[in-house]
């Protein structure tokens, strides 16, 4: 089985369309959001709109969860203020009702298999899960969640982290980011993991994991973002990937 799992687009339309014309090349069995629709560019109903249109599952990030909050007259020319502006009513009524997790759960061989999704970490939507995050911390959170692998975003940094809990390895996977990338690579980024009938919690290669890299119009989506209100850094970072 083949999952593709995508996050952080911030409103890059550019950057979705590219997702979606490389994941359906794939051919994969399922696709999950881990949030971050929205925030730094100037597409946030169309992305929104993209998403719920092929009616993929999706968890709140941290800039969807900003929407919950109330914004000064001094806040809307902020990144989450302008983004409050644009954003639709009905859009953001979705927005703020998605969940903070999701848990897919599989039985290979009469063996639970559990793939756990968060936007940052167990701990806090916003949490930086980075490659080198307290191993004990992270044993906690997924023994807590029975989990055998914990799929998350937010850094917009990918990596696929190995932890062994006595006889049993434990995944930890950063998807990176489509929409804005901070690894000194400006193409988009996702990640696809394979099961089979072999996977199970005591093998160390249980599951299959590649980050998928496509290109997209990234000066589409840079100077969509000079013509806007938004800082001109934004625009600067996608160039960059930083």
């Amino acid at each position: 089985m083949k999952i593709a799992f995508f996050s952080d687009i911030h409103a890059n339309l550019p950057a979705l369309e590219s997702f979606f014309k490389d994941v359906d090349a794939e051919q994969v069995d399922a696709i999950y959001c881990l949030g971050d629709l929205v925030g730094y560019n100037v597409w946030p109903n169309e992305v929104v709109n993209a998403i719920r249109k092929r009616c993929i599952p999706t968890i709140m990030g941290n800039h969807d969860e900003a929407l919950l909050k109330p914004i000064n007259k001094e806040d809307l020319t902020s990144n989450k203020g302008l983004t409050r502006t644009m954003i639709s009513k009905e859009n953001r009524a979705y927005l703020i009702n998605l969940p903070r997790h999701l848990k897919v759960s599989f039985v290979i061989k009469n063996m639970p298999f559990n793939i756990l999704m968060t936007h940052g970490s167990m701990k806090a939507i916003n949490d930086y899960m980075v490659i080198d995050y307290p191993e004990q911390d992270v044993l906690k959170m997924m023994q807590i969640e029975h989990a055998d692998v914990l799929l998350c975003g937010h850094t917009h940094k990918p990596f696929h982290r190995v932890i062994q809990d006595e006889n049993r390895f434990k995944h930890v996977v950063n998807i990176g980011s489509v929409g804005k990338p901070k690894d000194g690579d400006p193409r988009i980024c996702y990640a696809i993991l394979e099961l089979d009938q072999d996977t199970a919690p005591s093998n160390p290669e249980a599951i299959k994991v590649t980050f998928k890299r496509a290109p997209y119009d990234i000066e589409k989506a840079a100077t969509a973002i000079e013509a806007s209100a938004f800082d001109y850094k934004f625009a600067e970072a996608l160039r960059q990937a930083k």
